[in-house]
């Protein structure tokens, strides 16, 4: 997470963070764009900045962002973890494992993150 990082892997982390404190009244929306930044992250590869084409396109859209059930697994890795990591490519490698980790204990809701991606984004 250098600031010459032209694919701003910042966002990644932005995603993960919220999907990950998700709940105590933060707002439908933030967790619902969470996951699906984390969804084009994980299942489509996508850099940061297309994610945050991703989030700019979908704001665009009116929609009545549901509340999604928050995951019952526990987390295995958090921003400490990330944090703990000299920068560079340790550092971006721990990230990947942190918002895989994210995106695999929020499974319950994949489907969904996936169906309202294609819905609102074809």
């Amino acid at each position: 997470m250098s600031k010459q990082d032209i694919d701003f892997v910042h966002q990644h982390a932005i995603d993960a963070y919220s999907a990950q404190h998700a709940g105590g009244g933060m707002k439908n929306i933030t967790i619902a764009f969470s996951l699906i930044g984390l969804y084009y992250a994980v299942e489509l590869g996508y850099t940061g900045k297309q994610v945050q084409r991703v989030h700019m396109l979908l704001s665009r859209r009116k929609y009545n962002w549901p509340s999604l059930q928050l995951p019952s697994k526990p987390y295995s890795l958090t921003v400490n973890d990330v944090l703990k990591e000299q920068p560079g490519k340790n550092r971006d490698a721990m990230l990947r494992e942190w918002i895989y980790d994210v995106w695999q204990c929020w499974e319950h809701q994949h489907n969904w993150v996936k169906n309202i991606s294609q819905s609102l984004l074809k």
